[in-house]
């Protein structure tokens, strides 16, 4: 790659017909990326925001409708089996048969890029030894739980060894302890070289797991950059008082403080953004007492990714999910 990024994409734009006189839906907005190689990168986003269908045009699914996209040094929409050589692709909902054993599904995929039997078993073993599937290997994927047929498909998609692995959602429906299972796998395939595109709606996720982090929305990236770059854009601290109804009231009394850096509202919550939040609580209660304004609540917290999104958007991306 010489130092280029692994990915790279301008204007990326995709449309899809709508239904009845809704006349053409945009998916992707006109999406510009840059993913450096042996990295973690995440797409955070609620459902429908675009991350599914940029990552199929990135996996060679789906052509763009405009603009250009170049995966591991190859354009995607003119050199698709150059792409397709050097990635995985790992589906939202897996890719293996209940009826097939793990061990067979990994061979089969060694078979379809070109390895022989011979071969195709000696590397479904070792997958099946990294991913501590080896006793289940020769059970039908029917008997496996969901957190073994999760890791058994990201074996599948890294049986040729591919530079790029493209994971949808790898950890949705999975339990906490299957996740956690789940995030060590993902951190031991960078630490082998393999870069991680991944797509998630998962704040958590993004924060614990991504070295770098895209936020889209409606097909549009908002804020891009590590999940400690985007919470330090917010800066300081942020107060959130119950209103009782008098929301307006007190955002511009706020508004007029110099403690307070921004001061808005949302779902009948304020929300002030300040310096240092354990100075600032008393100094708000003091005024909303003094103006007759009590709050039914009000909580102090540091800046989460949800925060940088709801500042992003204006919305939680944690209400969006629910």
């Amino acid at each position: 790659m010489n130092g280029q990024p692994i990915i790279e994409t301008v204007g990326l734009r995709r449309t899809f017909k709508g239904r009845g006189k809704a006349g053409e839906v945009e998916a992707v907005a006109g999406v510009d990326l840059q993913v450096q190689a042996g990295r973690i990168f995440g797409f955070l986003g609620p459902n429908g925001a675009g991350k599914t269908t940029t990552l199929r045009i990135l996996a060679t699914l789906l052509p763009p409708t405009a603009g250009t996209a170049r995966v591991v040094g190859f354009d995607v929409a003119k050199n698709p089996d150059r792409v397709r050589e050097r990635i995985g692709y790992v589906a939202q909902s897996g890719g293996s048969y209940r009826s097939s054993t793990g061990r067979d599904e990994l061979i089969i995929q060694g078979r379809l890029f070109g390895m022989s039997k011979a071969v195709a078993a000696v590397r479904a073993q070792e997958i099946l030894e990294a991913l501590d599937l080896a006793e289940a290997g020769d059970r039908t994927c029917g008997t496996y739980s969901g957190g073994m047929r999760r890791r058994l498909n990201i074996g599948i998609g890294m049986v040729h060894r591919p530079a790029l692995l493209f994971l949808d959602e790898p950890t949705t429906g999975l339990d906490p302890q299957a996740r956690a299972r789940m995030w060590e796998e993902i951190r031991r395939l960078r630490e082998t070289g393999t870069t991680v595109f991944l797509t998630t709606h998962y704040l958590e996720e993004a924060d614990a797991l991504c070295d770098d982090l895209a936020i889209i929305d409606h097909g549009r990236i908002v804020a891009e950059g590590s999940p400690d770059e985007l919470k330090r854009e917010i800066a300081g601290d942020i107060v959130t008082i119950g209103a009782n109804g008098h929301s307006d009231k007190i955002v511009e009394l706020m508004r007029a403080q110099s403690f307070v850096r921004e001061a808005s509202m949302e779902d009948g919550l304020v929300r002030l953004y300040v310096d240092r939040g354990e100075e600032a609580v008393p100094q708000v209660l003091r005024l909303l007492d003094g103006s007759g304004l009590a709050p039914s609540t009000m909580n102090l917290h540091r800046p989460s990714l949800d925060d940088v999104f709801l500042k992003k958007t204006g919305r939680s991306l944690r209400e969006s999910a629910a």
